[in-house]
């Protein structure tokens, strides 16, 4: 079976290293392009210490898909870049495996009727760690029996949108099971602005933003006399890497748009 070529945007970035990194290991992938705005013509090699690589990063995505043969692209830039590059990359049929956050309801809609139009496939995950997927399907599955519940979620300072995109599809699977509600005192009240938190639906979603964290959530449920309390912790981006690589295996077998690695991971 001939190798998956694959395509890195963003790929001079933390996270972008990371996914070559995993590409270039994996057996059955095989790294064919980086792309990012800056190192333009250097090679990416020398960046990774991985000096027998010698594919040369490019900034111009248009010269990219011109010359180069890819199946899939891996994007985990930020959601402005994503929505300037996606319609280049399916209207060239190549697929897309996407982890950046911050994309509104209606522009991810955009993008499946695009993928539709150019059977193409597409993965949009909040989360690629396999085991906060496992926490959200956890979570939804305690929700049935605990509806009291809050979640506090934690990310290192540079991270732009809030509450996280894992946070808020944790919010909407325990909505499927829970009907809104309204937590705590009916007469409480913030002495401070915000010290409750946002609200979904009676919910409340705390958002922490730290230098030295990664990614990390707890869904904390509250009952008669007990506490239950589902983690997860993302201690490096090497957490992210299995569901990534297993996004890029399994995206050309639909066509259209697919949203969460929990569509993939239990099939």
């Amino acid at each position: 079976m001939s190798k998956i070529r694959v395509g890195v945007m963003g790929a001079c970035g933390k996270m972008g290293q990371e996914i070559c990194k995993a590409v270039l290991d994996d057996p059955d992938l095989v790294l064919e392009a980086a792309l990012d705005v800056v190192n333009q013509g250097y090679e990416l090699g020398t960046l990774l210490g991985r000096p027998q690589c010698k594919i040369l990063i490019d900034s111009n995505l248009n010269d990219v898909l011109k010359k180069v043969k890819l199946d899939v692209i891996i994007d985990f830039t930020n959601a402005q870049a994503v929505l300037n590059n996606a319609p280049k990359v399916i209207e060239k049929g190549v697929n897309l495996v996407i982890g950046t956050t911050g994309l509104s309801t209606e522009e991810i809609k955009n993008l499946e009727e695009l993928a539709l139009k150019n059977n193409v496939g597409i993965l949009i995950a909040p989360n690629f760690a396999i085991g906060a997927v496992l926490m959200m399907k956890f979570a939804r599955e305690a929700a049935k029996f605990l509806p009291y519940v809050e979640i506090i979620e934690k990310h290192h300072n540079q991270k732009i949108d809030a509450p996280s995109g894992t946070a808020i599809k944790t919010l909407e699977e325990i909505a499927k099971v829970r009907e809104p509600m309204v937590q705590g005192n009916a007469k409480e009240y913030e002495k401070i602005p915000g010290s409750r938190g946002g609200d979904y639906q009676g919910i409340k979603i705390h958002s922490m933003r730290l230098p030295g964290l990664v990614a990390h959530q707890e869904v904390i449920f509250g009952g008669l006399g007990q506490i239950l309390t589902i983690k997860h912790d993302s201690l490096s981006r090497e957490s992210f890497m299995p569901g990534i690589l297993l996004g890029c295996k399994k995206v050309s077998s639909w066509k259209g748009l697919v949203y969460g690695l929990e569509n993939i991971l239990f099939d």
